[in-house]
């Protein structure tokens, strides 16, 4: 039996709101509870029970100190994805996903280290030896780097998962996490294909007030897990000292 308390916070929160009956994918019906209004109602008990298995999967992969790399590229999404993602340390994407970011994963990593080189110089005031007009063609570049990659300084190897805010809006990043084998934890809604990926939460994806509360309800499980990681270690220095 579902959580009943987490159940009546994702309908407050309009988790069950899904797309209209026109739109609905075929292999999303064992997730839907009804009809209203031509809008299809997600099940919410489904929902929460496939919410607890994805936290259980983010929650080991944070224990052990593994990266998960949130995805919100929606304006619904973006502000949530990016504040939740930064307070539990984590890499994010919230503009454009570049393609080939794990499938060429390498070439990225060189791009990212440019973005931190330039930083630094920039801090340093490394850059005052070069030229104005040269100054100012890095500048541009420190910018874009920093919007295209920014979220992504703390990625040093490929994420153990990947959380995506809308699996429809991210297919190619669906894509290329199975290329690499990467597991996905990602909202859908009644109109995509919830077997495209291994951990799907059916949801409201249009919703901020829906995002919200499951990107949240993702940070909280990442965070007290990571805490729960050091606390042994705290212990295990302390009986050193």
């Amino acid at each position: 039996m579902a959580n009943q308390e987490m159940i009546k916070e994702m309908h407050q929160a309009g988790v069950h709101v899904g797309r209209q009956k026109s739109s609905t994918d075929p292999k999303m019906k064992p997730f839907i509870f009804g009809l209203k209004s031509n809008l299809q109602i997600i099940d919410l008990e489904k929902s929460a029970e496939k919410l607890s298995v994805a936290l259980d999967l983010l929650r080991k992969i944070a224990q052990g100190g593994g990266k998960i790399i949130f995805v919100g590229t929606k304006p619904a999404a973006r502000k949530t994805v990016e504040e939740a993602a930064k307070r539990c340390g984590q890499p994010y994407v919230t503009l454009r996903w570049l393609g080939g970011t794990l499938t060429n994963f390498s070439t990225i990593s060189k791009r990212i280290n440019y973005l931190k080189d330039l930083e630094r110089k920039k801090e340093t005031g490394e850059l005052k030896k070069y030229t104005k007009k040269e100054q100012l063609t890095l500048e541009r570049k420190l910018a874009e780097l920093t919007e295209q990659l920014g979220g992504l300084k703390n990625l040093d190897k490929l994420p153990d998962a990947v959380f995506v805010a809308d699996v429809k809006e991210n297919e190619i990043v669906v894509k290329e996490a199975k290329i690499k084998k990467i597991p996905v934890v990602g909202m859908i809604n009644t109109n995509a294909n919830p077997t495209t990926i291994e951990y799907p939460i059916p949801a409201n994806t249009n919703a901020a007030s829906s995002i919200k509360y499951l990107v949240n309800k993702i940070a909280e499980a990442i965070l007290s897990s990571a805490a729960a990681a050091e606390e042994p270690e705290a212990t295990a220095a302390g009986k050193k000292a």
